[in-house]
């Protein structure tokens, strides 16, 4: 059975407190399910310039609860927090903090890391994918433990450097038995971890070469997809209908002219225009169209969640109006 459709609005950027929270409100009036962010640290410079990253101007989890202070219904969350940017206890302690005050909102995404300059801009080393995933198994572990009940008692494998034992989680999370995990990736191993551990899979590009560019879009296609999904079923097993499936939509156009974009778009990516059209990272069509594609998108991959970025907000809202929920 196919879950109900639901829409994220993701965010990088906010001038003020003030703008920030509007953000958040206008995303909860008009109907998106969640409100959500990244999880960067640098500023404009040679190192971000050339991962063709986009600038993420404000701090992830001081950002999640002022969006959730200033909302009521809203999920609130990051999609998603680099593991190796904080010590897994204290990233377990300040995602229960934050679902603790948003009064049960959060969606708690974690993932591996990939942006390599931003490693190298920060003093942090940036480990092999296979270590980065051992790694994220294991603070999944540490979250899982810190959110539920009774001491922690986790000595991650060697080389992790994870480590969380003799002690219990506080404070408790409001959801329970604890808030949603998403997990985010876009390489088998990653997605095959998801398929065991989380409740929401966030699909994204695979991002082997650490910058943004057309080999990553290039490994999302169609087709790619449908494998993506496979490696989730596989990790699944038996609780694969449990899992809600996540996209982000980066390529958003709403528009009566979707062929003309397409084509003035598909170099950027060195894709066809009518590989873009089926692109599942992409959306490009009028309200009606994109509907269409989304039932379609489901259809074929079960996937029901789909993220926007906020200069979407507005244009795509008549398509969380016609499909949330249905």
């Amino acid at each position: 059975m196919a879950h109900p459709f639901r829409f994220g609005c993701q965010s990088f950027t906010a001038a003020s407190a003030r703008e920030w929270k509007d953000k958040a409100r206008r995303a909860e009036a008009l109907g998106y399910s969640s409100f959500l962010l990244a999880d960067h640290y640098i500023g404009p410079g040679p190192m971000l310039e050339a991962t063709r990253h986009p600038v993420q101007s404000i701090a992830a989890v001081p950002a999640i609860t002022l969006a959730a202070e200033a909302t009521t219904s809203i999920k609130v969350g990051c999609r998603v927090m680099c593991v190796d940017y904080r010590n897994p206890v204290v990233l377990a302690k300040e995602m229960a903090t934050i679902d603790l005050f948003s009064e049960g909102r959060l969606e708690c995404g974690l993932g591996a890391g990939w942006l390599a300059n931003e490693y190298e801009a920060m003093g942090v080393r940036l480990d092999p994918a296979p270590v980065r995933i051992a790694r994220l198994a294991e603070v999944i572990r540490v979250v899982k433990a810190h959110f539920g009940d009774g001491e922690c008692a986790v000595e991650g494998a060697e080389g992790t450097g994870v480590r969380a034992v003799g002690f219990e989680g506080v404070p408790k999370p409001v959801q329970r038995p604890r808030p949603p995990i998403m997990i985010g990736g876009g390489a088998r191993k990653v997605l095959t971890l998801a398929g065991a551990e989380a409740d929401i899979v966030s699909f994204n590009f695979n991002n082997r070469s650490g910058v943004i560019g057309p080999e990553g879009v290039g490994l999302s296609t169609a087709a790619e997809t449908a494998r993506k999904v496979g490696w989730v079923r596989d990790g699944a097993g038996d609780r694969f209908d449990q899992i809600e499936l996540e996209i982000g939509a980066y390529f958003t156009v709403v528009t009566d002219q979707a062929a003309a974009t397409a084509k003035a778009m598909a170099p950027m990516f060195a894709l066809p225009p009518e590989e873009l059209m089926r692109h599942p990272h992409a959306l490009i069509g009028s309200v009606d169209a994109i509907c269409e594609e989304l039932l379609r998108r489901r259809e074929e991959y079960g996937i029901s969640y789909v993220t926007v970025g906020d200069t979407n907000l507005e244009a795509f809202a008549p398509v969380v109006a016609k499909l949330s929920g249905s």
